[in-house]
């Protein structure tokens, strides 16, 4: 089969790692892919978001697969274009991927079908959401209602940070027309949790977890990033508790889409909190997450163009998933300064060195160098029969790179999601 991932971040390395190794896949392509993936598939110089071009260059290359892996060519209907273009292609409709291009429809989808969420309301206007939140106790989450490389998300502890989020995103526009509408929503409180899970429209088939820490210093402070590093299992779950989220939110939420007409196709992202009242939803994606993709696709025997088929042919009921035992960490190296301004062109040394698979995720080639040419750089990923093992395995092939001014926790995996350890 002739392939092409659409994406060039660390997600895509690791999609890209992992077809690599299916005997059916004989090409394999990367648009626009970075200096990592260059070295498994041939990359091609077009944006994600340049889809009048990609749809011409997959039709004119012939590819048998295209595998829309990012939320934002997900969200402006590329999966839709390249089936009218006659493309085979895998990952949700625009209608369904609606789930996370949309905060309110996601929110408004779970209060109709009764899947757990936190309380919240939506504002169009500015004053409207200033007025409400001078009524409510802090802390409070204020949320873009469109895409933000998830970073559009604002837990204020106070009146003045909750007003000052809604400002910023209402009216000095942030986020772009992402922050045009927000959700105002009760803060929860719990341990994190990310499920990842395959779906074919009809049934769902749950990943194994993992935790993804999205501040970007230890102890779970600074500034929310896209990610900076995921464990798996993202928790000690038992059996009820599994499936009660199954039962409670994962399979309901399939089943709402396809009742609203939006059969999901693809993967689906379930970002969950463990309250202690039960699971329920933060958030969901219309796709791997990044980094919790590198944290998880390591550890999966299963050949993903198997699973991929399935998915798309509805029999995914027919597929058991296989996983390497143990635990698996990944660690994220950024550019000193993100998720605010950085600098690039930094060159990279050592990951040769590291005996570890390093996913790139802001990575480019010159000349014969490996340089930075984004915000977060490399995944250094390792597995191990325990927890503290694949920790220390990660830590120890990120101690071997070195580029100016990098940065990354040193608690990944240690510390949990509001700075408890």
């Amino acid at each position: 089969m002739k392939v092409l991932v659409v994406g060039g971040g660390g997600r895509e390395h690791a999609i890209c790692w992992k077809l690599k190794q299916s005997p059916r896949v004989t090409e394999l392509f990367c648009a626009p892919g970075n200096g990592g993936i260059a070295e498994i598939a041939t990359c091609v110089p077009i944006s994600a978001i340049a889809l009048d071009e990609m749809v011409d260059y997959a039709v004119k290359e012939k590819f048998d697969l295209v595998f829309v892996a990012p939320d934002d060519p997900l969200a402006l209907g590329l999966v839709d274009r390249l089936e009218k273009a006659g493309v085979r292609a895998y990952g949700p409709h625009a209608n369904a991927a609606i789930i996370e291009a949309s905060k309110s429809f996601s929110k408004n989808l779970m209060k109709k079908y009764g899947i757990p969420t936190a309380n919240y309301e939506i504002f169009s206007d500015k004053q409207l959401a200033l007025d409400y939140l001078d009524k409510q106790d802090m802390p409070i989450v204020i949320k873009a209602d469109g895409l933000a490389l998830g970073k559009g998300v604002i837990i204020a502890a106070t009146k003045e940070e909750a007003g000052n989020a809604v400002i910023s995103m209402m009216e000095d526009q942030k986020f772009g027309n992402a922050g045009k509408t927000v959700v105002i929503e009760e803060c929860m409180s719990g341990p994190e949790l990310t499920v990842l899970a395959f779906s074919d429209g009809i049934t769902v088939l749950p990943m194994i977890s993992s935790r993804d820490h999205k501040r970007a210093f230890d102890r779970d402070l600074g500034k929310n990033t896209g990610g900076m590093g995921a464990v798996t299992p993202g928790a000690d779950l038992s059996p009820q508790e599994e499936k009660y989220m199954f039962d409670a939110i994962f399979l309901p939420t399939i089943q709402a889409l396809s009742a609203e007409g939006r059969p999901f196709i693809g993967v689906i992202y379930f970002g969950l909190m463990l309250t202690a009242t039960g699971p329920r939803v933060i958030e969901y994606n219309a796709r791997f997450g990044d980094p919790e993709a590198q944290a998880v696709l390591p550890r999966l025997n299963n050949d993903l163009m198997d699973i991929i088929d399935a998915c798309m042919n509805q029999t995914l009921d027919q597929v058991q998933l296989s996983w390497k035992p143990g635990a698996s960490c990944c660690v994220v190296m950024a550019s000193g300064g993100y998720p605010d301004a950085y600098q690039t062109g930094y060159e990279i040394t050592g990951i040769q060195d590291t005996g570890r698979i390093v996913f790139h995720a802001g990575t480019k080639i010159v000349g014969q160098k490996v340089v930075t040419s984004g915000g977060r750089v490399l995944c250094v990923y390792a597995d191990a029969p325990s927890m503290e093992e694949a920790i220390d395995s990660a830590y120890a092939g990120v101690s071997r790179i070195s580029f100016k001014d990098m940065h990354f926790r040193r608690d990944i995996g240690r510390t949990l999601p509001g700075g408890k350890d």
